[in-house]
């Protein structure tokens, strides 16, 4: 899970994690429900992961990362899980 803020300086706890244990995994998900801001190196870690595994981000999405998303148009790349559907 994501939570608080990713940056340039706190983004390699997310490449750290998704390196160490999950790296083997053949689907990778990664919770940005509790996610309040990221910036430019956090969306480049995650165009990474989809390029080298499959990747599912589980949301909802917050508004801030999905701009992000849409503004750089990488949206359409990911998919999202937003644990609405029945």
């Amino acid at each position: 899970m994501c939570s608080g803020e990713f940056d340039l300086d706190s983004v390699g706890l997310l490449t750290d994690a998704c390196d160490g244990g999950a790296a083997e995994a053949e689907l990778l998900v990664v919770d940005v429900a509790g996610l309040e801001f990221a910036d430019s190196s956090f969306l480049g870690v995650l165009v990474h992961l989809r390029n080298t595994r499959n990747l599912v981000l589980e949301g909802p999405v917050p508004s801030q990362l999905r701009r992000l998303l849409e503004m750089t148009g990488v949206l359409p790349l990911f998919e999202i899980r937003d644990g609405t559907a029945a």
